[in-house]
């Protein structure tokens, strides 16, 4: 275990999140292939190793500091990108059935060949729009957590999210600057698709001291027939 790897392990089991040599293994071959693959795709702008354990893994997995991953069955991740949170999760929670949803094909054939290096069973990954694959009966009011991180403002990420949380689950935003704005702005959509605010917490990234926020809304009923609404409206037009 070098230094990098040493330290991610303090300030994960300083959570309570403890990780065996095959899963820190696979956290390493996933470093190894993002920076191999990114030479070709750009998948991050983050690539030195530090940066990327804390920046990318570290904070994917501060999820788990607020909600218990232990209760979560089947998990949804839209617009994963190159994995974010919903792999690391994954890694450091092998029980979460994993769903990932992206636009992109290329960044889904990524996915997978990642899932198949380093061996991680029920992960479904799904190429398509996330309001195309809400409608979709498998897929709709179907997870205990759906989650985002960095990928559009919270008036929208309901309208792309919460359609696949069964009710009494979770939808958790995971936001770099402050939400409040956001929080406010998202009322109407949150209400709309039978969603209402359990919390917002905000905290830093260790070594960089960056700031983050995590936003936990709960579904609290089946999503209204007419929502989602079709691909590419949400983002035009926002619920608000």
């Amino acid at each position: 275990m070098d230094s990098v790897q040493s330290d991610f392990v303090s300030l994960i089991q300083a959570q309570g999140i403890h990780l065996s040599d095959k899963q820190l293994e696979q956290f390493d071959i996933y470093f190894q292939e993002l920076v191999s693959w990114n030479e070709k795709m750009n998948l991050t702008g983050i690539t030195e190793r530090n940066q990327v354990y804390v920046k990318h893994f570290y904070d994917s997995l501060t999820l788990a500091f607020y909600k218990g991953m232990d209760a979560v069955g089947r998990m949804i991740d839209v617009g994963s990108g190159a994995g974010f949170p919903g792999i690391p999760l994954k890694i450091a929670f092998p029980h979460l059935k994993l769903t990932i949803v992206d636009s992109l094909n290329k960044r889904i054939s990524f996915l997978q060949h990642v899932v198949d290096t380093i061996g991680l069973k029920d992960v479904q990954l799904i190429h398509g729009r996330a309001e195309d694959i809400a409608r979709l009966p498998e897929h709709r009011d179907a997870y205990d957590l759906a989650t985002a991180r960095a990928v559009a403002r919270l008036a929208v990420l309901n309208e792309f999210c919460l359609p696949f949380v069964k009710p009494g689950g979770v939808f958790a935003a995971m936001k770099g600057n402050n939400p409040d704005e956001e929080i406010k702005e998202a009322a109407f959509s949150m209400k709309e698709l039978k969603g209402s605010l359990v919390e917002s917490y905000n905290f830093n990234l260790p070594v960089e001291n960056s700031e983050r926020h995590i936003i936990l809304i709960k579904k609290n009923a089946s999503t209204p027939k007419k929502y989602p609404r079709k691909a590419g409206t949400p983002l035009k037009t926002p619920l608000i």
